[in-house]
């Protein structure tokens, strides 16, 4: 680990104010710790948040709030997510590891970095971390890597579960830094890797992400996130998928189908919905609805079952919303 200066703050103000060029802001640190003693990354200057009181988890008419540091693991368990929102508590619960779902931070959870094992190498090459090194993942070790979004410069693949589900429900994101506050949608936040892969999203130097805020959605109720990992604890996903029906009479009115583990960004399918629009909630109709779930899909040496395993997954999730 490189030496850094450290400071500590007790309100966004402050944080802000002592953000400077180089600076990493610390929650959870359940990521920035790991990759700070790996030298993947190597801030000049850590700002410690932990104090900063960005948290609360509130519901009225317009949907639901999400303080940034809020526990995954409280999150996980409030009675505003589990009932309302069942795909929400159902991602968070089967994202890392309990020790690490105590600690770890909403915000930070959103903002973690790729798993891609040339990233966090920092004997190998890797266009996200050294811009203009090369991605050897493209004809590498690429099992675990993206088949959707994916550029010549960047296979990766985006980690978070949340940000999934949070994407499905067409979340935004609050952001505060020194020009002031300002929201996105959360699938408007990430960006594609394309010839720059370094930026992963839009935060500006110096901003915080302050809260999540996830629409009213009545019907999301009815929702459930499907995980498919090499095992059932602490591992990342191969395929998931975060799913929301509105039914009525055993027919589908809407739909809300994101998938992970699959694109080099959270990723909604807007063809599956529509498919599934005016269907009936069977089997058949859900396998006809994914046919194009992977269109567009560049599989590599090691991942083309990938394609394959989306259309499972999304099948196998709404074969469960079905009962």
């Amino acid at each position: 680990m490189r030496p850094y200066t450290f400071g500590a703050a007790r309100s966004v103000g402050e944080a802000l104010r002592q953000a400077r060029d180089g600076s990493a802001y610390l929650a959870g640190g359940t990521t920035l710790v790991d990759l700070m003693k790996m030298e993947v990354v190597t801030p000049a200057h850590v700002v410690d948040i932990t104090a900063v009181p960005l948290r609360g988890i509130r519901a009225d008419a317009k949907g639901l709030s999400i303080g940034a540091m809020e526990r995954m693991a409280d999150v996980a368990e409030h009675d505003l997510v589990t009932g309302p929102y069942p795909m929400l508590a159902e991602a968070l619960r089967q994202s890392a590891s309990p020790q690490i779902r105590n600690m770890a931070t909403i915000g930070g959870n959103l903002l973690q970095r790729t798993r891609c094992g040339y990233f966090r190498d920092p004997a190998t090459p890797c266009n996200k971390r050294s811009p203009g090194t090369g991605c050897p993942a493209v004809g590498g070790h690429n099992r675990s890597h993206a088949i959707l979004g994916t550029s010549d410069a960047c296979v990766a693949t985006h980690p978070s579960d949340l940000a999934v589900a949070l994407t499905a429900l067409d979340a935004r994101v609050s952001l505060r830094g020194p020009d002031g506050e300002r929201t996105l949608r959360l699938a408007d936040f990430y960006r594609l890797p394309g010839s720059t892969p370094h930026l992963e999203n839009e935060l500006r130097p110096g901003e915080l992400i302050t809260g999540v805020t996830v629409p009213a959605l009545t019907w999301a109720r009815r929702s459930t996130y499907v995980k498919v990992r090499d095992r059932q604890s602490y591992e990342f996903a191969l395929c998931s998928a975060a799913i929301a029906v509105d039914v009525t009479g055993g027919v589908i009115r809407e739909a809300r189908v994101a998938a992970g583990g699959v694109g080099t960004r959270p990723w909604r399918l807007p063809a599956v919905e529509q498919a599934l629009k005016g269907s009936q909630m069977r089997l058949e109709a859900f396998e006809a609805a994914v046919a194009h779930a992977a269109d567009g899909a560049r599989p590599l040496a090691h991942n083309a079952f990938k394609p394959a395993l989306l259309r499972r997954t999304i099948v196998r999730a709404l074969a469960h919303l079905a009962g």
